[in-house]
């Protein structure tokens, strides 16, 4: 795997590697990564007959995001975890949130809180920069149609 300097992060590397396995094993992937707690990733699997396309993110300070997407890499979210997002940010203010410290009880809208860590945007936005391909890192032309 090519590795190379990292300028999000001076003095560390990045690396971007296409593989194919079996279904779920990029659940698998992520799993031996993440104990590697100084890493940050990201692992996708495509949809395969029987299976639901997915999308691992991990960071040190947020730890692991999973969700199924769809072809054009929107997050589903399932019904039950929109209704226990509901659940939880109905909670009165003053009852901490499952996950949430003290910093989340700043008067912002719970529902909006919830709502964004199941799109899993706190990761997207810890990942970004790290995202922007490297001098010498593959960079992936995407061109719009229509």
């Amino acid at each position: 795997m090519p590795w190379v300097g990292q300028p999000a992060a001076p003095g560390m590397m990045r690396a971007e590697l296409d593989w194919q396995g079996r279904a779920g094993m990029a659940g698998e992937i992520t799993s031996a990564l993440a104990g590697w707690n100084r890493l940050r990733f990201e692992v996708t699997e495509e949809a395969s007959p029987g299976c639901d396309a997915m999308r691992f993110s991990y960071t040190p300070a947020l730890g692991v995001f999973s969700a199924v997407t769809m072809a054009n890499g929107d997050v589903l979210v399932p019904e039950n975890r929109i209704r226990a997002a509901m659940t939880v940010a109905a909670a009165p203010s003053g009852v901490p949130r499952l996950g949430h410290g003290a910093e989340d009880q700043d008067g912002a809208d719970p529902l909006a809180e919830e709502l964004s860590r199941l799109l899993g945007e706190p990761w997207d936005y810890e990942l970004e920069p790290f995202r922007c391909a490297a001098d010498g890192a593959p960079v992936r032309w995407l061109h719009a149609t229509g």
